[in-house]
């Protein structure tokens, strides 16, 4: 049942993105993010799903007159440089045909994020594809985060298998991510029921983080916490109901929990941590005698054997910095982090110029949000292995559409709908265009 209902849902997307190819990135958006089809039992499981609806958004692109030059600023043209020059390092790498395989998964996000570059525009685009993307990985963190309260977090929890955020580390750091996008919807939606779903939401997916028991997750957590609490209003009253909260929280999870946070003291008798100060140690030698990079593979026994101070450690890299540095050298770390750093350039001129009108000032609550996701990401990420995962690119296609929308000064020639406890930010058209016509924006002139 759950196999034909998928096939159901994605020939329908496939047959809406023909004719609207931005419903297209959605649906890809959806697969790529939660991979429903590994849940499913039989055929659907290895189904070529993602494929069909990259074809179908592709033909639809193609047939389409509302598409632009994917290239709409400076942290697009660093994405677009760092995806060439991992395809260099992968051709010219140690292992080309064995690192196929990872080469041809990073290079079907990368463009099929250009191609959302190229189709999404309008406000309802941005918040379509913020909602698909916060609904995709909620749904995970909420069944971790009831999974963790109903076994008092005795067991780890797990991304679903086959994909980026598989690993328990790498599933936290995915929640803690999707977090600050949770709260950014939190911030403009009016139904008082809605706020409390999303509220629950936050509160499941930072559970569910901590059930995983990674480290680096719960790393991320403090950090992007105390820059919500710097930021915020009402420091000292936030400051007494976060430590309450993390009191509560602590209290109720196992010794073993406690067990596991304490080897970043002991780090000299966890393996685990040896095993990541042996990989960055070849990452570093090995990025000066291989300018190129050496493609996907560095976890190999004769790297560690001849750059590791530990050779019997053959570990992945567990950090974003030292797994890109090991695969594609100096100047692949370089073009991956200046993709950080203009989009973080970015959603601080969202910050500050998305206050100056009322129409925009959800783009500056979204530039807030998406600098606290990034946090987490700069900091959770020195400790797992998530170069190549979709949602800190999708936050940056968010930011980048979003300075778009208001350099354009967008709302003075989109609609604006009514307000109303059962619409969606960014979604209330497909409502308001059923039962009543759209209201004209302000400053639009009746007619124009």
């Amino acid at each position: 049942m759950r196999d034909l209902l998928l096939l159901a849902i994605v020939a329908a997307g496939c047959l809406l993105a023909l004719r609207r190819p931005w419903i297209g990135i959605m649906l890809w958006t959806w697969l790529s993010l939660m991979s429903p089809h590994r849940f499913a039992y039989s055929y659907a499981y290895e189904a070529p799903l993602a494929a069909a609806v990259a074809v179908c958004t592709l033909i639809g692109m193609l047939m389409s007159h509302e598409k632009d030059a994917p290239i709409k600023g400076v942290p697009v043209m660093f994405f677009v440089a760092f995806t060439v020059w991992l395809t260099a390092s992968w051709i010219f790498g140690l292992d080309a045909a064995g690192d196929y395989w990872q080469w041809n998964k990073v290079i079907k996000i990368n463009f099929m994020l250009l191609v959302s570059l190229s189709l999404l525009r309008t406000k309802e685009h941005i918040f379509a594809l913020l909602w698909v993307t916060v609904v995709s990985l909620g749904l995970l963190g909420a069944k971790g985060g009831v999974f963790t309260i109903l076994t008092a977090g005795s067991y780890r929890v797990w991304g679903p298998p086959g994909t980026f955020i598989e690993d328990n580390n790498e599933f936290a750091l995915a929640m803690v991510l999707t977090i600050p996008l949770i709260r950014l919807l939190h911030m403009q939606v009016k139904s008082r029921k809605l706020k409390l779903v999303l509220v629950a939401a936050m509160l499941l997916c930072s559970a569910s983080a901590l059930g995983s028991y990674s480290r680096g997750g719960m790393l991320a957590i403090v950090s992007m916490t105390l820059l919500l609490w710097w930021r915020g209003d009402k420091k000292i009253q936030w400051g007494a109901v976060l430590l309450m909260a993390a009191v509560v929280a602590l209290a109720f999870l196992p010794e073993q929990w406690f067990n596991r946070m304490s080897t970043i003291e002991n780090y000299e008798e966890d393996r685990s941590t040896l095993g990541r100060f042996s990989a960055w140690t070849v990452a570093w030698r090995l990025a000066f005698d291989y300018p190129l990079g050496i493609g996907f593979s560095l976890a190999r026994p004769e790297l560690f054997m001849k750059y590791s101070p530990y050779p019997d450690y053959v570990h992945a890299a567990h950090s974003i910095y030292f797994l890109v540095l090991g695969n594609h050298g100096f100047i692949g770390l370089f073009l991956f982090l200046m993709i950080g750093v203009t989009t973080w350039r970015s959603a601080a001129w969202l910050r500050k110029h998305g206050r100056a009108q009322r129409e925009s000032q959800w783009a500056a609550d979204l530039g807030n949000m998406a600098q606290v996701s990034m946090v987490g990401y700069a900091i959770g990420g020195a400790f797992l292995s998530l170069s190549y995962f979709d949602l800190p690119y999708i936050v940056m296609v968010l930011v980048v559409i979003t300075r778009k929308w208001v350099e354009a000064r967008a709302w003075e020639h989109e609609p604006t709908y009514p307000p109303g406890w059962r619409t969606l930010p960014g979604l209330e058209s497909i409502e308001v265009s059923i039962s009543k016509p759209l209201v004209q924006s302000a400053e639009r002139p009746r007619g124009a």
